[in-house]
C-alpha cells in the first residue's frame, strides 16, 4: 500500500495513520479565500495588461508586457485548477479512496502543483534577467529583445516546468497523497528511497536558483539606476528610478519571504529523509506562504505603478509635510525615459544630451 511504484494505490497509505488534523472549516475557507482573491487579482492584472498594451506599443515595452502576461496568466490559471480541484477534495469529505481509486486525479494535483509552483518563479527570474539587460544594456535590448524572442523564452520556460512536473510520472513514481489528505505532492513522509529525495532536492534547488537569478539581477538592476540617476544629476529620470527601485524591492521581499518556508521545509526533507522532523502543519503554513506569492504577483508587478505612487507621494507628503519629489516628475513615460536615461548614460556625449534633455522635454 504504501510502495510509491504502484500508480493505483500509491499514496494510500497515508489515509490510515494520518497523524495531521486539520479544521475542516478553516481549511475550506483557507482555500476558498486563496482561489478567490487569486483570480480576481491575477484578472485585474490582465485587464490592465491588455489596456497597457493597447496605450504603449513601444518595442522596448513589448518585452515586458509580454512576460508579465504569461506571468498573471499562469498565476490565473494556478489558482483556477488547484483551487478547484482543492475544493472538490473538501466537497467530497476528502475520501480519496472513493473517487481516486486509479490515482488520476492525486497525479493531476502533484503535477499541477509542481508545474504552477516553479513556472512563476522561472518567469519572475526571466522577467528580472529581461529587465537587467533592457537597464544596463539598452541598445543591445532594443534590437535584440524581440516579441519573438521573448515568445521562445515563455515558451522553454514552460516546457521545463512541465517536463519537471512529469518526471515522476515518466520514472512511473506516482505523487503522494500528503498527511492532511488535501493535495498531492512529492512523497514527503517516510521518505527513504534517493529517487524520492531527489524530487524535493530538484524542486527546492531550481526555487531557490530562480530566486537567486532574481536577486542578483534586480541588485544589478537597482545599482544601475542609482549609478545613472547620480551621474546625470537631472531630474527627468528620478521619477522612474523611484517607481522601478521601489518594485524591485517589493519584488524580492515578496518572493523570498512567500517562497523560502516551502522550499527550506522540502529540502529538510529531502536533505534528511526518514528523520525529518517536519510536522503537517509546518508543511501546510509554508504552502500557504508560497500560495500568497501568486496572489501578490499581479500587485507587485503589475498594479504597484506611478499612479499608485503618486498616490502615496501624495498622502506622505500631507502627513510629513516635507517635499521630496516634484510632481511634474511622473510625466514621463517610466519605461521609454529609464531606456532614455540609461543610453544617454553610456553614450559619448551624454553630458551635452543631458544637458539639451530637459529643454526638449518642456518643449513637448
Amino acid at each position: 500500500m504504501n510502495s510509491s511504484k504502484s500508480p493505483g494505490l500509491a499514496g494510500f497509505g497515508v489515509l490510515k495513520n494520518s497523524t495531521c488534523h486539520t479544521e475542516k472549516k478553516i481549511s475550506v475557507f483557507f482555500s476558498i479565500i486563496f482561489m478567490t482573491a487569486g483570480i480576481l487579482s491575477n484578472s485585474l492584472a490582465i485587464v490592465i495588461l491588455m489596456k497597457a498594451y493597447q496605450r504603449f506599443r513601444q518595442k522596448s515595452k513589448a518585452s515586458f508586457l509580454l512576460l508579465a502576461s504569461g506571468l498573471v496568466v499562469t498565476d490565473l490559471f494556478g489558482h483556477l485548477i488547484n483551487g478547484a480541484i482543492a475544493v472538490f477534495v473538501y466537497a467530497s469529505d476528502k475520501d480519496w479512496i472513493r473517487f481516486n481509486q486509479s490515482n488520476i486525479l492525486c497525479s493531476v494535483f502533484g503535477i499541477c502543483m509542481v508545474f504552477f509552483g516553479l513556472c512563476p518563479l522561472f518567469l519572475g527570474s526571466v522577467m528580472a534577467v529581461e529587465r537587467c539587460i533592457g537597464v544596463t544594456k539598452p541598445i543591445f535590448h532594443s534590437t535584440k529583445m524581440t516579441s519573438r524572442h521573448v515568445k521562445m523564452m515563455l515558451t522553454m520556460v514552460c516546457l521545463f516546468a512541465v517536463l519537471i512536473a512529469l518526471l515522476p510520472i515518466l520514472r512511473f513514481r506516482a505523487y503522494q497523497i500528503q498527511a492532511s489528505r488535501t493535495w498531492c505532492f512529492y512523497k514527503t513522509e517516510h521518505v527513504e528511497d534517493w529517487e524520492d529525495r531527489f524530487y524535493l532536492l530538484l524542486f527546492s534547488c531550481l526555487g531557490f536558483l530562480a530566486l537567486a537569478i532574481s536577486f542578483l539581477c534586480n541588485a544589478v538592476t537597482g545599482i544601475t539606476l542609482l549609478r545613472v540617476k547620480f551621474k546625470s544629476q537631472q531630474r527627468q529620470g528620478r521619477s522612474h528610478h523611484f517607481e522601478m527601485i521601489i518594485q524591485l524591492l517589493a519584488i524580492m521581499c515578496v518572493s523570498c519571504i512567500c517562497w523560502s518556508p516551502f522550499l527550506v521545509t522540502m529540502a529538510r526533507i529531502g536533505i534528511n529523509g526518514g528523520r525529518s522532523k517536519e510536522t503537517c502543519e509546518t508543511i501546510l503554513f509554508s504552502l500557504r506562504m508560497a500560495t500568497w506569492n501568486q496572489i501578490l504577483d499581479p500587485w507587485v508587478y503589475i498594479l504597484l505603478r506611478k499612479a499608485v505612487l503618486k498616490n502615496l507621494y501624495k498622502i506622505t507628503r500631507g502627513c510629513c509635510g516635507v517635499q521630496v519629489i516634484n510632481l511634474h516628475m511622473w510625466e514621463l513615460s517610466s519605461i521609454k525615459n529609464s531606456l532614455k536615461v540609461a543610453a544617454i548614460s553610456e553614450s559619448p556625449g551624454s553630458s551635452k544630451q543631458i544637458n539639451l534633455q530637459p529643454l526638449s522635454s518642456m518643449g513637448q
